[in-house]
């Protein structure tokens, strides 16, 4: 499965040249002129645009990723599996030193990078086919994201002149993404690793290399060494559910004083969020300071959430009690609920079905004005409420 990483440091202001749409030949020609303009050659810069195309299997990738519309139970079972789980345990023991030296060198846990690992790639088995420098141009044309995909755009012309980059040769993932970990261009610039010593960065054929650039990379993100990030905890049911969410975090003696519990083990000592991915009746988590390092990584609640608590998973927790949620919304209904929240002000972001963070900090103003859980979990319930 192939999963559009979204790290937050590439969200750059657009420059003066940084127009979308209209001629793609025009379009191409307004990149060459800023490739120049920031250094780039205008030979390598011409050679490295001659070839590429519009690819609209990139766009209707980008506009069909309704997976992130599932609601978590059933994101994290689709793809956590015991073999999956046997994998990574497995690859695990493979890459013993490799994972030694990430630990060391940047202090990221390796469970959390064979989460990512695995979710990406499945262990490097499917990296993608799709021309990344044809990609690359095709989104950054396209004027949904154009802020993303630019400089993603001059970053691979900058690994072009280095000899790290061949324009009609170079394939991955549908957004750009390269390799093992799927890195986009500007973060193989920034956080490559030759770590197999060939004087090479090879993200897609080199596990130490990938891997060591994946640690490098979460440490450039904020990734605090030493520190959990996810775990899996207890709650009372007379807890006040407002509390729950990203927006509100307490300490771990104040998580406790409510009556919150850990499921295994003990709690870590350091600030905690609180997550009911379904409710005040499904699996609740306490998130550590590290857990908002995988937005950075990715965007998507239901996959941040499911990597994060694969890592887990694969360091040995146990499997999460589902409990028993209320029922959510079809993808009709969610976007009917974002409608009607926006209606009332609310910034939901686009009207797109999936359970985002504006959508779910609506639905628990609501659900507190309405005198209902406030766990932030959208019901028929609230849906005819509203």
């Amino acid at each position: 499965m192939r999963i559009l990483a979204l790290a937050a440091a590439f969200l750059l202001p657009i420059t003066a040249h940084a127009q979308c749409g209209g001629s793609f030949n025009s379009f191409k020609n307004g990149l060459k002129s800023e490739a120049v303009s920031k250094g780039i050659s205008a030979a390598n810069a011409s050679a490295f645009l001659s070839g590429v195309r519009q690819d609209g299997k990139v766009l209707k990738a980008d506009r069909a990723q309704g997976v992130f519309q599932k609601p978590f139970l059933e994101f994290s079972q689709r793809l956590i599996s015991s073999s999956r789980i046997n994998s990574g345990r497995s690859n695990a023991k493979r890459f013993d030193r490799v994972f030694d030296n990430v630990e060391s060198t940047y202090g990221v846990n390796r469970h959390v990078l064979l989460a990512f690992w695995a979710f990406e790639t499945d262990f490097g088995a499917f990296q993608g086919n799709f021309n990344t420098a044809n990609a690359l141009v095709t989104l950054a044309h396209d004027c949904r994201r154009p802020e993303l995909f630019r400089p993603q755009v001059f970053a691979a012309m900058t690994l072009y002149e280095r000899g790290q980059f061949d324009p009609s040769r170079t394939t991955g993932a549908w957004a750009g993404e390269i390799g093992m970990v799927q890195m986009l261009p500007r973060d193989i610039l920034e956080n490559g690793v030759d770590a197999d010593g060939d004087g090479r960065v090879s993200l897609k054929t080199s596990a130490a290399d990938a891997l060591m650039s994946g640690g490098k990379m979460l440490q450039h993100l904020g990734w605090n060494a030493g520190q959990p990030w996810l775990q899996e905890v207890v709650v009372p049911s007379n807890l006040d559910w407002s509390k729950s969410g990203l927006n509100t975090t307490f300490s771990t003696k104040q998580w406790q004083a409510l009556g919150v519990r850990p499921r295994q083990g003990k709690l870590s000592n350091l600030p905690a969020s609180l997550i009911l991915p379904q409710g005040h009746k499904g699996p609740a988590f306490l998130a550590y300071p590290n857990f908002n390092v995988y937005f950075k990584w990715n965007q998507s609640f239901t996959y941040v959430l499911t990597a994060a608590y694969f890592a887990t998973r694969l360091q040995g927790a146990a499997a999460y009690e589902t409990g028993d949620p209320d029922q959510g919304l079809q993808a009709a209904q969610m976007k009917r609920l974002q409608s009607k929240l926006q209606k009332r002000g609310y910034n939901v972001g686009k009207i797109d079905g999936i359970l985002g963070a504006g959508t779910r900090d609506a639905v628990q103003a609501e659900q507190k004005r309405l005198g209902l859980p406030a766990d932030a979990w959208p019901t028929p319930r609230l849906l005819k409420n509203l």
